[in-house]
């Protein structure tokens, strides 16, 4: 893990495999973003939706400045020694830089309970890139002391599910009627994964 100090005093966490790296978002990079939430899948995984299900209008650049210059402050208080809860990496591939997807810390519990999610743009989906971030986030949030970590999947969210299941998270049951699209209630499952049992730990890594 590299740390050090970036433009407009954001603190950078750098984690990477060599073929995927996460690093903070910059404000340089809401086009990215806002392109990214007017994507048909995105919007109905990961953007914000009202109490019936419907989506909210795809982001502005300001808006994806808004939820950057949010994650910054999040870093911020993180670095003052506060849980890691709101930050977000980029997603970046590891030898062109490029962006290609987000995945962030959505909660840090007093039980220290990690919850994250994660996203790829649509240009670079299929190749591998959630589930490393998946492995390199998880990890991490093991380093820092999370005692559990879990992520939650809507049922008929198949890829994002082989994701969890591919990076060694545990399908530990379904929550019936949890979400709603459009109206409909929507079945959501719940994958964890606990760090002295993870199947992605590295060999040396204490059982």
């Amino acid at each position: 893990m590299d740390v050090g100090e970036a433009d407009a005093d954001i603190p950078v966490v750098s984690l990477s495999d060599g073929v995927v790296t996460l690093r903070p978002w910059s404000r340089a990079e809401a086009g990215f973003m806002a392109e990214a939430f007017a994507d048909p899948a995105i919007r109905r995984y990961n953007g914000p939706h009202d109490r019936l299900g419907r989506p909210a209008p795809p982001l502005s650049i300001k808006d994806a400045e808004a939820i950057i210059d949010e994650f910054a402050s999040s870093w911020r208080a993180f670095v003052a020694a506060e849980p890691p809860s709101g930050v977000a990496f980029a997603i970046t591939d590891a030898a062109s830089g490029g962006l290609v997807g987000c995945c962030g810390v959505d909660d840090w519990s007093q039980a220290d309970v990690a919850q994250f999610g994660y996203w790829i743009g649509p240009g670079a989906r299929g190749r591998g890139y959630a589930t490393r971030a998946v492995v390199l986030l998880t990890r991490w949030l093991f380093e820092l002391g999370a005692a559990r970590a879990f992520l939650t999947v809507e049922a008929d969210n198949e890829a994002s599910a082989a994701v969890a299941r591919r990076a060694g998270f545990v399908h530990e049951g379904t929550m019936r009627a949890h979400s709603v699209w459009q109206g409909e209630r929507i079945d959501v499952m719940w994958f964890a994964a606990l760090p002295l049992e993870w199947a992605m730990r590295e060999p040396d890594e204490p059982a």
